[in-house]
């Protein structure tokens, strides 16, 4: 199953994508409509969106609606380092002996389709084609051999990142928070859809030139251990995405440097799961936050 959260005529809930089709779980009042709620919901919520898509019934085109990214405020969105051996050798960096992870602020989250900002204060803008994992369940302590069973679903992550930022600070995170540089989507597939996660091909274009392309065969810490790492400190709750890291072919280790420029489109591919493309333009002006003022 394909779970998706859209928006129609002004409204925004979940649903599943069918071929050109979108299930509107709109139609169905025991199906929560924030993908968190969904999620937590658990099975009898699947079961429920399952039932709309056999009844071929609630069912809006694609191109009518407007894909959201398909958890548009993650309680966690972490992703992880150094994960890949070719992205080590490129880097030149040691093979870290634990997990490196790393916070990406929900706020810099955006849609397939949506534009990512180069920023006013740097030039230095990178990709990273990155497989995520959803979590489903409310989890702690989760062993290696019974972590598949937290898993909802995989979904796409470009961890764009800007550069001299990130390694201003040894966290990583105002560099991989920039606001629109956390493209997330178009959907999630659900984990009974993905036999190994571990099997998958990925691959980024900038614009027509391939600049990625790997498998995540080639991972140092593969998903099971990432959850049974990350559980022995924190619970894992439903929505929360962990991105699982990049392979070679990066940006900033072309020469000359391959950083993302305004007017640019990168997409990303991960076999199973779909695509998902952005155009970069300059940052705007002028963006004015709106306030609450008192009667």
């Amino acid at each position: 199953m394909k779970l998706v959260t859209f928006e129609h005529q002004g409204i925004s809930r979940v649903g599943a994508v069918v071929g050109e089709f979108v299930v509107d779980s709109m139609q169905q009042s025991n199906i929560p409509q924030s993908m968190l709620e969904f999620l937590a919901a658990g099975q009898p919520a699947l079961d429920a969106l399952q039932q709309l898509i056999t009844s071929q019934q609630a069912r809006l085109l694609v191109n009518e609606v407007k894909l959201l990214a398909p958890v548009p405020r993650p309680g966690k969105f972490l992703g992880i380092g150094l994960n890949y051996a070719d992205h080590i050798a490129e880097t030149a960096l040691e093979k870290p002996q634990y997990p490196t992870f790393f916070s990406k602020e929900s706020s810099c989250v955006i849609a397939d389709g949506d534009a990512i900002h180069l920023p006013k204060v740097s030039e230095k803008l990178d990709y990273e084609v990155e497989l995520a994992f959803v979590i489903g369940q409310r989890c702690r302590h989760v062993s290696v051999d019974k972590a598949h069973e937290v898993i909802a679903g995989y979904t796409l992550v470009n961890d764009v990142t800007v550069r001299d930022w990130q390694f201003r600070t040894p966290t990583w995170m105002i560099g991989k928070s920039f606001d629109t540089h956390g493209p997330m989507g178009p959907w999630i597939v659900t984990a009974d859809g993905i036999a190994d996660p571990h099997q998958l091909t990925l691959k980024t274009w900038v614009d027509d030139e391939l600049r990625q392309s790997s498998n995540t065969k080639h991972m140092i810490f593969n998903i099971y251990q990432m959850i049974a790492y990350l559980s022995q400190a924190m619970t894992l709750e439903p929505g929360d995405v962990i991105s699982t890291g990049t392979p070679s072919g990066v940006g900033v280790k072309m020469k000359p440097r391959g950083y993302m420029k305004a007017g640019q489109v990168v997409k990303i591919e991960i076999e199973k799961i779909g695509s998902l493309t952005n155009p970069v333009i300059n940052e705007p002006d002028g963006f004015i936050l709106a306030s609450v003022i008192p009667a």
